[in-house]
């Protein structure tokens, strides 16, 4: 069941880049840095899938996955846990596509846009408070 993303966890995502975490159906993991990340909206966070192979095999086996968003100045991070949904019509995947010929006019269209549903969110910052669970 997805979780709305508090405000200042969208402000903080922004601009940022995150590194996605899946598993294949027999527990393989891969990891995989999504510079197309942004939110969607309160309860999602999407990334294009341009030259996924790894990631997308995975997510059609199994769309458990986790994306965390670091910043490296304030030593901040924050680890969102979801289920994901590969699209690949529609005005979600068309916005997604527009945006990524306006960023990147060499790159392909996306094969996906990948839309994942938060269901928990987890401090990952530096200090005590780090791997507590936040909602």
């Amino acid at each position: 069941m997805a979780i709305k993303i508090p405000p200042a966890l969208i402000d903080f995502v922004r601009g940022k880049p995150g590194w996605v975490a899946t598993a294949s159906r027999d527990g393989v993991p891969n990891v995989s840095i999504k510079g197309s990340l942004r939110v969607l909206d309160a309860e999602n966070l999407i990334f294009a899938d341009l030259y996924s192979l790894k990631t997308r095999s995975n997510l059609l086996e199994n769309p458990n996955c986790a994306i965390m968003v670091y910043e490296e100045s304030s030593r901040k991070g924050y680890c969102f846990k979801g289920k994901a949904e590969l699209i690949s019509r529609g005005p979600v995947y068309d916005q997604m596509a527009e945006q990524i010929k306006l960023r990147f006019p060499d790159a392909p269209a996306p094969k996906y846009a990948v839309k994942v549903g938060i269901e928990a969110i987890y401090d990952q910052s530096m200090g005590p408070e780090g791997g507590k669970k936040l909602a």
